[in-house]
């Protein structure tokens, strides 16, 4: 966890370990922290400059310095054009396409790629990460589209966006500054800097590498952990509603099948589900619930145990130096690798897809079973509010939405990287990380389930409201929670602008709301990270401490 202290305290680039967290505030923009270089960054890392430009007056045959890219390495560039080389490496790279991704992920990209040079690994010069913490102490941001990059030499083409805009080599770039988009030029003299020529060797650092995938995936990563844990709250709403037995979660069942996220899932729940500040006296009609309730642990427990691998993937992924060649000052040699290749990336974000889509396929089984009134121990048919108008529906209609969803998550489940392979420039490129293609997946995934979840909390809040109706007479569903889940509700509540009653439920009369616009105002809610997200954040600090470090 971050102290206050901490978050006051400057944010120093050294080409030391990052978090998540640190890496999607400063994509977001609302780090309050300084950025600045850290101690030693510029002595570090005008050694292994140095070191180049020695093997250069050399002579020494060092790819991508004094040779061509990839495919065409067996081309020689002579030491005078070395230089030149690096420069046009941006030129020929200027070729995205699509549409613009989020400025978030290409400032968590200039983040890491600023703290993965200043390790002092790539052979360039200070400057350059001074100029990507310049352009994002200004909220300058290139404009990168969503499509250039197979993972394979690093996210080339998406990376020498922020390489042509911080160096305005050749331009080709333009940039978000404010409300305005301007060239790099403008961009340059704005920020009271010049264009500057690279040196042999800075063009290639600057592009090649994973930073841009791993951007992403950070960001990605983030937000899951709000989505689980708002998630499993969501789910104890709706097992309140369905009268769940508590049985399957005590810790007696658990220690029996020792999974650390079953484990973790189960003492959560048990948390979650502590009664509100009246009993419910309904029984259920059988021995044992269905899996959907009996089962969540199990279920639940092995996405848990895949979030804190993946972002621990994300993390060695995002803090290490992935381009090509790495220089080692100490032992004055250069090493022609593939420290750039996305698999890593790749892989983690198809397992977070499939982590995503399997969480809405558990909740899609739950908001079943409340609109079945032979399945929900006593609920109105589609959780409908007033019974003595026949034509009233209740959230028949939202539940169709629901159904919409879902089954677009489980296919964003369906994995990429071991599909599709391509054979880039010449066969040089011939496997492949695909990366960048599983992170922007995995992020209009995260998205699609933020919608999702909006959709699943207005069942949670209907069904609470009738559940107490039925057991004590009115409509606050308040009366079954315990505490962390009462500020749910009330979060869903001020999100959806409806005033807390004991009189009517969430939805009495189709009429009475607009759904539609309360479904953006709660994805907005997520979006934003507003009370109803920080609700749960006692359930995301007790991940953090079963499964951090």
């Amino acid at each position: 966890m971050t102290t206050t202290a901490q978050r006051d305290e400057p944010l120093m680039v050294d080409g030391q370990a990052l978090t998540v967290p640190q890496v999607a505030c400063v994509g977001l923009g609302s780090c309050k922290r300084p950025l600045l270089a850290g101690a030693g960054l510029a002595d570090r890392m005008q050694k292994s400059a140095d070191l180049v430009a020695n093997a250069i007056h050399e002579n020494q045959t060092i790819y991508g310095v004094t040779t061509g890219f990839g495919g065409m390495a067996e081309f020689t560039v002579d030491p005078e054009q070395a230089s030149a080389s690096q420069n046009n490496l941006m030129a020929f790279l200027a070729t995205g396409a699509g549409a613009p991704i989020a400025a978030r992920h290409t400032r968590a990209a200039m983040l890491l790629r600023a703290n993965v040079m200043a390790q002092g690994c790539s052979g360039v010069r200070p400057e350059l990460v001074h100029r990507l913490l310049r352009f994002l102490r200004a909220g300058a941001t290139p404009v990168v589209r969503e499509l250039g990059s197979i993972g394979a030499s690093g996210d080339l083409v998406p990376l020498s966006v922020i390489a042509r805009a911080i160096t305005g080599q050749p331009g080709f770039v333009n940039i978000q500054l404010g409300n305005r988009t301007i060239d790099s030029s403008a961009a340059l003299r704005e920020l009271d800097l010049e264009a500057i020529k690279l040196l042999p060797k800075e063009g290639l650092a600057l592009v090649n590498g994973t930073s841009f995938s791993s951007a992403i995936a950070a960001n990605c990563v983030y937000e899951f952990r709000h989505l689980m844990a708002l998630a499993m709250a969501v789910e104890a709403m709706l097992m309140e509603a369905l009268n769940v037995q508590r049985e399957p979660f005590e810790d007696f069942v658990h220690k029996k099948k020792a999974h650390p996220g079953q484990q973790w899932t189960a003492r959560v729940m048990r948390q979650l589900l502590l009664r509100g500040r009246e009993q419910s006296d309904v029984q259920p009609k059988h021995v044992q619930d269905r899996y959907s309730l009996r089962c969540l642990p199990q279920y639940m427990g092995s996405i848990v145990e895949g979030l804190a691998r993946i972002t621990g993937v994300v993390e060695t992924e995002m803090n290490s130096v992935s381009d090509n060649p790495l220089v080692d000052v100490e032992q004055g040699r250069f090493y022609q690798s593939g420290n750039f290749l996305g698999q890593y990336v790749g892989l983690a974000m198809d397992d977070l897809r499939k982590y995503t889509g399997l969480l809405a396929k558990h909740l899609d089984v739950q908001i079943a079973t409340l609109v079945s009134p032979e399945f929900s121990n006593g609920l109105p048919a589609s959780l409908r509010g007033n019974p003595d108008i026949p034509y009233n529906m209740g959230l028949k209609g939202l539940q169709i939405t629901g159904n919409s969803i879902m089954p677009m998550l489980t296919w964003y489940g369906n994995s990429i990287v071991d599909h599709y392979p391509t054979h880039a420039e010449q066969y040089n490129q011939n496997i492949n990380g695909l990366s960048w293609g599983s992170a922007n997946l995995a992020w209009k995934s995260v998205e699609l389930f933020q919608h999702y979840l909006s959709v699943a909390m207005v069942f949670g809040v209907q069904s609470l409201d009738l559940r107490a109706h039925a057991v004590h007479g009115h409509y606050d569903g308040r009366v079954l929670v315990g505490t962390m889940l009462a500020d749910v509700y009330e979060g869903i509540c001020k999100a959806l602008n409806v005033e807390l009653s004991e009189e009517r439920p969430l939805v009495f009369d189709d009429v009475d709301h607009w759904l539609e616009q309360g479904l953006a105002s709660l994805a907005e809610e997520i979006q934003s990270h507003g009370a109803v997200v920080e609700s749960v954040d006692p359930v995301l600090r007790s991940f953090d401490e079963e499964f951090s470090g």
